[in-house]
């Protein structure tokens, strides 16, 4: 019934994008060669146009890792991930009021330069390194998945693949620089799009019609929405929107690989319409995805593959799903394969371009004589050791166990840190660097702590599954047996409230909370440093009309200072 044989490509030949990808490269390196200086190199000479960015945004927000990952969970725990969608209705508008048009009014390019501008130079120097960090971490493990699975279809060694597809996303965005990176992210982006809607809408059609498919997953209680108050309950309602408004607020508005893409774009009202472009395209190919694995299991619904045998672990039930519904399609699994693709290049080239910005203006240039020749020629070269570094590094996250673990883990020591600290300059007047900078050490602490401590400690059971319509009975019933006894057994029975087994989902809630909990009080309680900048440029707009401000100067603090005067 599911004995499937996967077509045999090349790596190249069977991905065309890849060659489109290298052409856009050379096109905005070669043919349309603008001039060689840092702001053209990572801004596009603030010439770049709202759709574009809003696609590419889109792009890069779906990593390999979203495109094969959030099935699983929707098939395995139901449908409450999709509630991390229905956030974007509050993150936008957090993003295009509050945030960005403090990067806009102050004319910053790179968002850790608010946290100096506004705290000081020691905050941006731990959030610059922790998002430097963070990256070395990340990248590999976005490169790796989709390599992964393309070794698996063609039979191709794993690390030769790696190399190839880091090498020609380091190329073009080495070559083209944002340029490259935005227009190549519109042609992945469109991929991606046209790739998850046949799925879904195939998928649909192979059940039998989407009200069989709501039918099925009604009965499987994957359309069940928990509004638990349980914090160690896997996904909730609570868990997955709340967790959701943090992490897409600060991986979008302020996380420098997405802001770089926004200021690019000559106004505020260009970039506040870009916004509002790519929530809606997040939304709907997210929201899709999510529908997708609830299609998977009516599909699956009396033979689940994982219990089954036939496919190792949930997390890669995507690739099979697809082989199945499409695979007497001449071409089909091959857009799929580029789909996947098409997620982690363009997350990639975004991430090396920014970090390569990051890493010269931070680290480099203030220990070197900048020209902007030297400056294009470093920042490359950046490009080309963390490309080098990537394909490396695929030797060690082939040991990992769980890959999706371990980009929660990484991402949530240091996410809700990143939200915190900007809202707390932008929304709390009488914030200062001193009482800033212990937040986010006390909140990046904290959460390493509960992230270190939760390893190996923590299972979560997914909704029951069945194998009942399986072929070759015996074999297959003896692993379901297996299966079902491993669920009873590992297990653990209910113990009292543990801060180590809380899920994952509320990690980056846990982190912003502790910097406002500890960064408010430390504001009026320790004296603001001789550094300490108040001024109300450095406050969100809507802010501003609730306070008055008078601009004074003192014989202890000659910097502005701000004073605020209720109004009558």
């Amino acid at each position: 019934m599911f004995c499937i044989e996967l077509p045999k490509l090349s790596p190249l030949s069977g991905d065309p994008r890849k060659r489109i990808s290298a052409a856009i490269g050379v096109y905005y390196g070669f043919v349309q060669k603008s001039e060689n200086t840092t702001a053209e190199y990572l801004h596009g000479g603030k010439r770049m146009r709202t759709l574009p960015i809003a696609i590419s945004l889109v792009a890069s927000q779906l990593s390999a890792v979203a495109i094969m990952a959030i099935p699983a969970e929707s098939y395995s725990f139901g449908i409450n991930w999709a509630f991390n969608v229905i956030a974007m209705i509050i993150i936008i508008p957090i993003i295009n009021y509050i945030v960005i048009p403090v990067f806009y009014n102050n004319n910053i390019s790179n968002c850790y330069e608010y946290l100096e501008m506004r705290f000081n130079s020691k905050t941006r120097d731990l959030m610059t390194f922790s998002f430097v960090g963070n990256l070395c971490f990340i990248l590999p493990l976005y490169m790796f998945i989709p390599s992964l699975a393309f070794a698996q279809v063609t039979g191709f060694n794993i690390h030769f693949i790696n190399g190839i597809v880091c090498s020609i996303c380091v190329f073009y965005t080495m070559v083209g620089g944002i340029k490259a990176v935005v227009w190549t992210d519109v042609v992945q982006g469109t991929v991606m799009l046209t790739s998850v809607i046949l799925v879904f809408v195939l998928g649909i059609i192979k059940v039998g019609g989407f009200s069989e498919v709501f039918r099925l997953a009604t009965d499987g209680q994957r359309l069940d929405i928990n509004f638990t108050f349980d914090a160690t309950t896997r996904s909730t309602f609570w868990n997955c929107f709340s967790s959701a408004i943090v992490v897409w607020t600060s991986y979008v508005g302020m996380n420098q690989s997405c802001v770089q893409r926004i200021v690019s774009l000559p106004s505020l009202k260009h970039a506040q319409r870009s916004l509002f472009l790519f929530g809606i395209g997040f939304a709907i190919i997210m929201f899709l995805n999510s529908l997708t694995g609830i299609v998977m299991y009516a599909r699956y619904h009396d033979c689940d593959p994982v219990a089954a045998g036939f496919v190792e672990k949930a997390d890669k039930l995507m690739p099979f799903f697809v082989q199945d519904i499409v695979g007497y399609m001449k071409g089909m699994p091959g857009v799929f394969i580029s789909c996947v693709f098409s997620a982690a290049l363009s997350t990639l080239s975004a991430s090396l371009n920014s970090l390569a910005g990051i890493v010269y203006f931070d680290y480099i240039k203030p220990r070197i004589k900048h020209t902007e020749s030297r400056a294009n020629f470093i920042m490359k070269s950046i490009v080309l050791f963390t490309g080098l570094y990537c394909i490396a590094a695929g030797v060690i996250v082939e040991k990992f166990s769980s890959i999706i673990q371990m980009l929660y883990s990484i991402t949530g020591v240091t996410f809700g840190a990143v939200f915190g600290v900007f809202l707390l300059g932008m929304l709390i007047p009488q914030s200062h660097g001193r009482a800033a900078f212990c937040a986010v050490a006390a909140s990046m602490l904290t959460m390493l702590v509960i992230v270190l401590g939760a390893q190996g400690g923590i299972s979560y059971e997914p909704l029951p599954t069945s194998t009942e319509s399986c072929v070759n009975g015996s074999n297959l019933m003896q692993n379901f047996e297996n299966f079902t006894s491993l669920l009873l057994t590992d297990s653990p029975p209910k113990e009292s409230f543990n801060i180590l087994n809380v899920s994952f989902n509320w990690y980056m809630v846990l982190g912003a909370s502790v910097v406002f909990i500890v960064g408010i009080p430390l504001s009026y309680i320790l004296p603001p440093g001789k550094d300490a900048k108040f001024d109300p440029k450095f406050l969100s707009p809507v802010i501003q009309p609730l306070l008055r401000y008078e601009l004074t100067r003192t014989d202890e603090l000659p910097e502005i200072l701000i004073k605020e005067i209720p109004k009558s």
